[in-house]
Formats: structure tokens, sequence, C-alpha cells
């Protein structure tokens, strides 16, 4: 027996020493803070054919009715070719390609601005994206750095179909790292009406029916300052925002790994912001059905966590009333959505004070074009 045990003791050191000397870097492990460099471009992989059924799955995880996004038929009647993809799946399917070299690492992403939606993107388009380091600023504990980037989504024509920076709070791999020169990027606080309706095609808003929309309020009906709860609610699973996630190819550890997690602040799987932001748009139909193309994000925050078994409430403000210069088939509403856990929102919650009500998870304020 102990010969046995010989020759398995030096087989096994063989097949150790051996594996060491064959160990290659391949892998990655994502960029941290230091790594990133102000004015650093960063062309993502992979390229991404966005299909009917993506758009399929989509509907299923959000419950998304805007009615020029779910009929072809609706959207021939007032002017499409066919029915776009959703504004938001294409924000997450050109974000979900950032990721893996932007925010694998990340503790949080925490904010949105500028960003425009170009150009309608179909089933059959393929999406790919570009980024740009435009700001950098190391926290206080060293531990993490905050990084901010331009990212921009192109179709298979290189035309550009989107444009936002976002901005993320990004682990440093060496908290005794130098940090780099502090650099935060000046945004601004709204975008201009002028600059929105590249994605949207001249439509008939005659064509754009009451009863098969489900919505009858026009761009006149609604007034700067009006507040609008949409009362309903949706709960949130743990399979369905991984799954979610998973169909933006969103690789952030933050929100799969419970092995890692577990072990982690809060001990459990953080849900993707954009969910929320996707539920709270979905939940937006009721009160805000006509309201069917996002034209661009002013501003965007995360303000709190979401965990699976949570429900989403929204509610929403007009914040504006604006004309697009040369068209008379749409306005735009400038609209501040407010989204809570656990809260129903016929008291419109948002802050207490100076800080913001416990419940509240995300504060996006954007504009939306709507028939006239």
């Amino acid at each position: 027996m102990a010969g046995i045990d010989s020759t398995e003791t030096s087989t096994t050191a063989k097949t150790t020493e051996t594996a060491k000397t064959t160990e290659t870097t391949k892998t990655s492990g994502g960029n941290f803070f230091e790594d990133f460099t102000l004015g650093q471009v960063i062309r993502h992989a992979t390229p991404r054919t966005v299909t009917a059924g993506d758009v399929s799955l989509y509907t299923a995880l959000t419950g998304s009715r805007f009615a020029v996004q779910s009929a072809d038929t609706f959207a021939e009647a007032i002017g499409y070719p066919r029915s776009p993809v959703d504004d938001l799946l294409v924000f997450h399917m050109v974000f979900g390609k950032t990721v893996p070299d932007i925010s694998l690492n990340a503790v949080a992403n925490l904010g949105y601005a500028a960003c425009r939606f170009l150009s309608p993107v179909y089933p059959g388009d393929t999406l790919s994206a570009v980024s740009e380091v435009i700001g950098l600023k190391e926290n206080s504990n060293r531990q993490t750095g905050v990084v901010y980037v331009r990212s921009q989504g192109f179709n298979q024509r290189g035309d550009m179909v989107l444009d936002y920076v976002r901005w993320v709070m990004v682990r440093k791999r060496d908290a005794a790292a130098p940090a780099p020169p502090e650099t935060i990027p000046v945004l601004p606080r709204a975008l201009h009406p002028e600059t929105l309706g590249d994605a949207c095609p001249a439509i008939s808003g005659k064509n754009f029916e009451p009863r098969l929309s489900g919505a009858p309020h026009r761009f006149g009906d609604y007034v700067a300052g009006e507040r609008i709860d949409h009362v309903d609610g949706m709960t949130v699973e743990e399979a369905e925002h991984q799954i979610a996630t998973r169909l933006y190819q969103n690789t952030a550890k933050v929100h799969f790994n419970q092995f890692s997690e577990g072990q982690a602040r809060h001990g459990r799987r953080l849900i993707y912001g954009g969910h929320v932001i996707s539920i709270a748009r979905a939940l937006s139909f009721n009160g805000l059905g006509a309201a069917f193309h996002i034209a661009a994000i002013n501003a965007g925050r995360h303000v709190a966590p979401l965990f699976a078994g949570s429900t989403i409430f929204a509610w929403s403000e007009v914040l504006d009333c604006a004309e697009l210069p040369g068209r008379d088939d749409v306005g735009a509403l400038r609209l501040r959505t407010v989204a809570t856990r656990d809260r129903p929102c016929a008291d419109f919650p948002c802050f207490n004070g100076e800080t913001y009500d416990p419940a509240v998870l995300l504060d996006m304020d954007y504009w939306a074009l709507i028939p006239r």
C-alpha cells in the first residue's frame, strides 16, 4: 500500500508541475479603475443582430405594450415600415456590449445623461458599440473610482442609433495604485427639443387609433406640472431579472454570481438597474400609452438597489411640453418617472426633505414623443 501511495503522490506532483508550466492568461478578469485612461477609446465585442425572438422575450420579461412596438400593422398605418425595436431594448443591447470592458468589476452603475436615440432599429439590424473614457475620479476610500464614458451604438450600415453618457463605480485592483488626475465632464441638464426626433419618421396622427393603441390622450391633453400615478405594480423574480440581463449579454458579476455576491455587502444578486427602467417604462403605459417613443434621456439616477421578490411601482410628472421645430405630427413631453420598491405611488413619493424617500429606486428625466 505504501508503494501505491508513493506512486499516486509522485503522479500528482508531476501533474501539478505540468499544469503550472502550461498555465496561460487567455481569460480576462475585466478592467479595474486604474486600467482606464482619459481619452481611451474602446471598440467592444460582440456585434449583435436583433431578432424578433429578442423582441418577444423582452415583452415577456417587461410586459411593455406600446402599440407602435407591438404591431407591424399599427406601425405601418402611422408611417413606419414595420414595428421598430423598443427603444430601451436597443439601449440595453448597446449597454450590454460595453459591460465586459467598462463595468465587469463595477460596484454600481450610477447614472446616465445626454442620451439620444438617433435612428430606428428593426429586427434584422446588427448593433455594435464604441466607448470613450471622458472622466475619472477616485473615491475617498481608495477602494473604488468613478469612470465616465460616452458610448455610441451603430447599426450594420454605420449609422449611429444611440449616443449616451454613463458613469459607473468600479473597483480598484490595488488600493495603493496612484489615482489619475480627477476629471469630471460637464454634462447638460437636459437636451433641447430641437435635438429630438431623429429616430421617429413623419407619422400620421389620425391613424394613431385610440381604440387600438389603448391611449386616447394626445400632446395637447398634458400640461407641465401634471402628475400621473401609473397604479400597477410588478414583482421581479430572481430568474426573470437574470434572463433579462443575459438577453442583453450584460456580464456584470453582481447580477449572476450568488457564490461571490453571497459574501459581498448585500449578500445576494443585484438586479440590473436597466431592468428597473424597463419595468417603470412598461408600467407608464397606464397614463402615457400614446407616448410611444423615447427620444432622449436627459438624466437618470439609480437611487437604491433592488433585489428579487420586491414589487416595482411608478409615477410620472410632466416637466415640460415642447413643440418640435418643423414638425406638426408629434410633440415632446419631458417626463420625470420615479420608480419605487414595495410602495404604491398614489401620493407620489420622491423626497423626504432633502433626501429620497427610502422606497425610491429610480429617478429618470426623459423626453417622449406623442402624437399631436
